[in-house]
């Protein structure tokens, strides 16, 4: 197989450097005229067990336990769509500041797809947090030992599936098909199967109803400590200090890098009071030693935005993403 660059750059141009610790800390919690009155719904757009759950159920956990806020923010679970149900779902509870979701790049890829009729442009943007990388995950007992190993068996037998926990046309199937071009293979060829989160994934996987799946490297961290699953690749540019042991695509000659920022989002129309309270508590959060512990423990790098530059930093992704699509074939017509 003849190996070509096709490095998707979601690192570099896309997502930036993770940010010094110095630059991550915001301000100290001010008083900006507003404070939750009541539980705030903080909803993952899929099933439990993939990153948007990990990225709530962290936060919430480091919320509470640190007294950040005067109250709780319930992890809920909305699956379906790639995030289209829960993002619909959302759209109709305008101005509501008691309502708050996870988010990462299928709030762009999904709408480009055409999966979903709201985009990032429908809600309102509150802090970006981390940044993450793609994995691929195979059975312990598979005969593939790298990832070369699996991306010749694909090209040999296209009907071999990489299921992952997003949408078609979205973050997984794009780390999924962009690895697979360069490693030399059609993208547009590449069987993806599309699971509602990374938690229905893994259990298709371990279920030998896909060969691989493509999925966050923090999301896979804990289960990578057990017997049933191994890691052939990571998109990081380089290892990860929580897998130390999974060798980067570039190391195994496949030039390709993917980088999956997160981060989370309100309703349209958010009270801008609203908006300087959360931007300001996540980057509380951030600071917090159950935070980094939990951060590390991930693999995850601190990448804080507030409002306006995540907004800012979306417009730009869209940007890009209309391009890697339209060069991988999977943009909707």
């Amino acid at each position: 197989m003849n190996r070509k660059s096709s490095s998707l750059s979601v690192a570099g141009s896309l997502v930036g450097l993770a940010l010094p610790a110095a630059m991550v800390a915001g301000p100290a919690h001010a008083d900006t005229g507003w404070t939750p009155s009541e539980p705030v719904e903080y909803i993952a757009p899929a099933n439990p067990g993939g990153g948007w759950d990990t990225l709530v159920r962290t936060t919430s956990q480091v919320i509470q336990e640190n007294e950040l806020a005067p109250v709780n923010f319930p992890p809920i679970n909305v699956p379906g769509g790639g995030g289209a149900v829960a993002w619909a779902q959302i759209a109709a509870d305008a101005g509501n500041p008691h309502k708050l979701f996870a988010t990462s790049p299928p709030i762009i890829l999904v709408p480009l797809s055409g999966q979903s009729e709201y985009n990032h442009q429908d809600f309102t943007p509150i802090a970006r947090l981390i940044t993450d990388y793609a994995i691929l995950l195979v059975r312990a007992d598979s005969p593939y030992e790298t990832a070369s190993d699996l991306f010749d068996a694909i090209e040999e037998n296209p009907s071999l599936a990489v299921g992952g926990g997003s949408a078609p046309g979205s973050m997984d199937h794009i780390a999924a098909a962009d690895a697979a071009q360069a490693a030399g293979i059609d993208a547009s060829t590449v069987n993806y199967i599309a699971f509602s989160g990374g938690g229905e994934a893994m259990t298709n996987l371990l279920g030998g109803h896909v060969e691989a799946v493509m999925t966050g490297a923090g999301e896979a961290v804990g289960q990578l400590e057990g017997d049933d699953i191994r890691a052939l690749g990571v998109s990081a540019p380089e290892r990860i200090d929580a897998l130390p042991d999974v060798p980067t695509f570039e190391e195994q000659g496949i030039d390709h890098t993917f980088e999956i920022w997160r981060g989370v989002m309100g309703p349209p129309d958010m009270p801008e009071e609203a908006v300087a309270y959360y931007e300001e508590l996540f980057a509380e959060v951030l600071e917090t030693e159950s935070w980094i512990e939990a951060r590390d423990q991930l693999g995850w790098l601190n990448a804080y935005q507030n409002s306006e530059e995540f907004g800012e930093f979306l417009d730009g992704q869209l940007d890009q993403f209309e391009s890697i699509l339209s060069d991988l074939g999977l943009l909707e017509q």
